[in-house]
């Protein structure tokens, strides 16, 4: 099996809606092409932590410089006028 053909099927293996002939196929590439392997495992984690949608509170400096760096942001667009194509 291709990288390739590893990355097309990798939502359906995700999900768990893979015939077992292609689930081994997948498992078996996994285990020697580390490149899939870290997609595949980074994409698992990050399904993972957006399912449990945990709501976290952002601590009130960082909220503030980050409010600041967009209201600054906006400012000089609106400073700089309208983006040409």
């Amino acid at each position: 099996m291709k990288c390739s053909e590893f990355l097309q099927e990798l939502t359906n293996y995700l999900d768990g809606v893979i015939d077992d002939r292609t689930k081994s196929e997948l498992e078996d590439h996994l285990a020697w092409c580390h490149n899939c392997y870290v997609v595949c495992d980074t994409t698992k984690k990050t399904i993972e932590i957006y399912r449990d949608s945990q709501l976290y509170e952002l601590p009130e400096d960082l909220r503030s410089r980050l409010r600041s760096a967009i209201v600054s942001k906006c400012h000089a667009k609106k400073r700089a006028g309208p983006e040409r194509p």
